[in-house]
């Protein structure tokens, strides 16, 4: 079946708590559930103070893109900072997290290959 090209608002597509996070919000933009073949698009958005604990997956990698505002993103034990403008790569397996130290909220894409598994395994119980 052929999967017909569409376009969509953000603003309505419902916001999901982030499984462990703090303030820590994602949509799905566009996804299995549209017929989307080999990629998830979705938009995760970080309160001030908000935060996902460190985790990591071990097969799939992450290609991310700051829409708006500015945090510390742990890889592998090294700190960064990724502010509005900048694209983030997180190869499969590498440990991550998240964190709004700021007093403004941020958004940021994740595109993420459709695999029948989403593992996750978070580090710090």
């Amino acid at each position: 079946m052929e999967i017909p090209p569409f376009v969509r608002s953000a603003a309505g597509v419902p916001k999901k708590p982030v499984a462990k996070g703090k303030g820590a919000y994602l949509q799905v933009l566009i996804g299995p559930e549209d017929g989307a073949p080999n990629f998830i698009l979705r938009r995760f958005t970080l309160e001030p103070g908000g935060l996902i604990p460190a985790h990591r997956h071990p097969t799939i990698e992450h290609e991310q893109f700051v829409l708006k505002g500015s945090m510390t993103i742990g890889l592998d034990g090294e700190e960064y900072v990724a502010s509005a403008g900048q694209a983030v790569f997180i190869p499969a397996g590498v440990a991550h997290w998240y964190e709004n130290r700021g007093g403004e909220p941020v958004e940021f894409l994740c595109v993420i290959p459709k695999t029948r598994e989403y593992e996750t395994e978070w580090l710090d119980d």
